[in-house]
C-alpha cells in the first residue's frame, strides 16, 4: 500500500481526487493511503440531517457522499483516507470498518489511552475522566455515552467494491467547533482530542503509527 503524506490540504479538492481515482482505478491498482489534515470544514454525509448542523457561523459546510451524519475537520486533526479493493483484500464492509477501529484502538493504546467501541454508534471514544482504565463504564439500561467522548470518527464510501474516505483522528485541535453541531448525529456528545486527554504530540508525529497499524489491520 502507498502512503501519501499531503500535509493540510482542503477537503472540496480532496474529496473530488478520492473520487477520481476510485473511478480510474482498476483490478490491478495499487491501494493507496492518503494521510493529511483539513481547514476548518463540516462535512454532511449521505444521510446528513440538516438539524445536526446547530450554529456552523462562518465555517464552510460541504456536502459529502460518504456514509454518516455531521463531522467537523479542522487542523490539529489527522485524516486518513484508505483507497482500497475489498474484493482483492478479501473481506466485506463490516469487518473493514471493524479493521479500521481496530488500527485506531491500537494507536490510541501506544499512547497509554484506552479506546472504547460503543455498539451502533462507529468510531472510538474514551473515558475522559479516566482515560488509561479499562472498568466497564455502563450497564445494560444506561445511556452509553453517559461518561464517554468522541476521539475518532469514520465515514466511509464504497464504489465497486473500493473504498473512499476514511477516519478522522483528534490529536491537538480547537475542539469549540465540535459544539456547533450534533456530532455524528448524536445531541449532547462530547468530543475529546490527545492534548485534553494529556497527550502532547501533533498530526505528522502520530501518522506514520496510525499508516503503520492501518497497514497491518488492512492486510487480506
Amino acid at each position: 500500500m502507498m502512503v501519501r503524506q499531503l500535509g493540510l490540504v482542503p477537503y472540496g479538492p480532496t474529496f473530488e481526487a478520492m473520487r477520481a481515482f476510485t473511478e480510474a482505478r482498476t483490478d490491478d491498482s495499487p491501494d493507496e493511503l492518503w494521510l493529511c489534515e483539513h481547514p476548518p470544514v463540516f462535512t454532511l454525509g449521505l444521510a446528513g440531517k440538516a438539524e445536526h448542523l446547530l450554529n456552523p457561523g462562518d465555517i464552510p459546510v460541504v456536502q459529502s457522499n460518504r456514509g454518516g451524519q455531521v463531522t467537523y475537520h479542522g487542523p490539529g486533526q489527522l485524516v486518513a483516507y484508505p483507497l482500497i479493493d475489498l474484493r482483492r483484500r478479501g473481506y466485506f464492509v463490516k469487518e473493514y470498518v471493524f479493521r479500521l477501529e481496530a488500527a485506531i484502538l491500537q494507536t490510541l493504546d501506544a499512547f497509554g489511552i484506552t479506546g472504547r467501541r460503543v455498539a451502533g454508534a462507529p468510531g472510538i471514544y474514551v473515558n475522559p475522566a479516566d482515560p488509561q482504565g479499562h472498568a466497564p463504564l455502563a450497564g445494560p439500561n444506561q445511556d452509553p455515552f453517559a461518561s464517554l467522548a468522541k476521539v475518532a470518527a469514520l465515514g466511509i464510501k464504497v464504489a465497486r467494491h473500493c473504498t473512499y474516505h476514511g477516519l478522522s483522528l483528534n490529536v491537538a485541535m480547537d475542539l469549540e467547533p465540535f459544539e456547533r453541531i450534533n456530532p455524528c448525529g448524536y445531541a449532547g456528545l462530547r468530543t475529546v482530542d490527545l492534548s485534553t486527554l494529556g497527550v502532547s504530540s501533533h498530526p505528522f508525529e502520530v501518522a506514520p503509527l496510525l499508516a503503520e497499524r492501518l497497514q497491518a489491520q488492512l492486510q487480506a
